[in-house]
């Protein structure tokens, strides 16, 4: 899975800059969540492009028009990517439940 580290670096760069500049924290925190949600939106289209791409591959080798090669790396990439969404949104889900555990 590619994942845009530029843009992470940026969300970064702009969150730590707000900051600085002792801008309040609910739009820091906004501004914050909305480059969070960003880059789980660029990760997920990753994900989607990597799958689509090896079903490409898949139908060409059905066409004979592949090689093994490409096959076994496309399959492989999005079968990384897959487990690495999944990863993801278990842990996702963990800290959900952990924050619901929370005494008030």
């Amino acid at each position: 899975m590619s994942v845009n580290f530029a843009s992470a670096i940026s969300a970064y760069r702009d969150a730590a800059a707000a900051a600085g500049a002792g801008t309040d924290a609910a739009s820091t925190a906004g501004q914050g969540g909305q480059a969070f949600a960003d880059l789980v939106k660029n990760a997920l289209g990753d994900a989607t492009a990597a799958g689509r791409a090896s079903e490409g591959v898949a139908l060409r080798a059905v066409a004979n028009q592949a090689d093994l090669n490409q096959i076994v790396t496309a399959v492989t990439n999005a079968e990384v990517t897959l487990q690495t969404v999944v990863a993801v949104r278990d842990r996702v889900i963990q800290a959900y439940q952990d924050i619901m555990r929370m005494p008030i």
